[in-house]
């Protein structure tokens, strides 16, 4: 196949593929005539980079889950390298939820202390005598 159809078959760019092309990932065949030409496992490759870049890998991280499919093994991930960088990339994901809770821990303290400290105004303004509750918005209005 010609690569717009490679490109509309796995939902992408023709742009995308020259792309894949020049970094090694997409083989680089020619027919007679000059076109690239490409076949079904061309498509296989493909898809392995689509779906693990969906899942947030980089080009490069899904050399060799390519790699794995062209040496002729069934799925990408079935290669020793391609096991480690889902290792790699769980230990990132790891760390990037860690921080992220922590953050959201942060957040919340905020939230209650940003609470707490609204509740204590009003009641203030509530008791006889207390000030009335006021909310500005920008600076000094006369």
């Amino acid at each position: 196949m010609r690569i717009g159809e490679l490109a509309e078959r796995a939902g992408t760019t023709t742009r995308a593929l020259r792309y894949y092309e020049s970094r090694g990932l997409l083989p680089a065949r020619r027919s007679v005539n000059g076109y690239r030409t490409y076949d079904e496992s061309d498509l296989r490759l493909l898809q392995q980079i689509r779906t693990l870049q969906d899942f947030g890998f980089d080009l490069e991280e899904t050399r060799p889950f390519v790699e794995c499919l062209r040496a002729g093994h069934p799925a990408g991930d079935s290669c020793p390298a391609s096991l480690d960088v889902y290792r790699r990339k769980l230990g990132e994901l790891d760390g990037l939820i860690d921080q992220l809770q922590r953050v959201r821990a942060q957040v919340g303290e905020e939230l209650a202390r940003a609470e707490e400290a609204r509740a204590a105004l009003e009641a203030d303004a509530l008791a006889p005598g207390g000030p009335e509750p006021r909310c500005e918005l920008g600076g000094n209005h006369s």
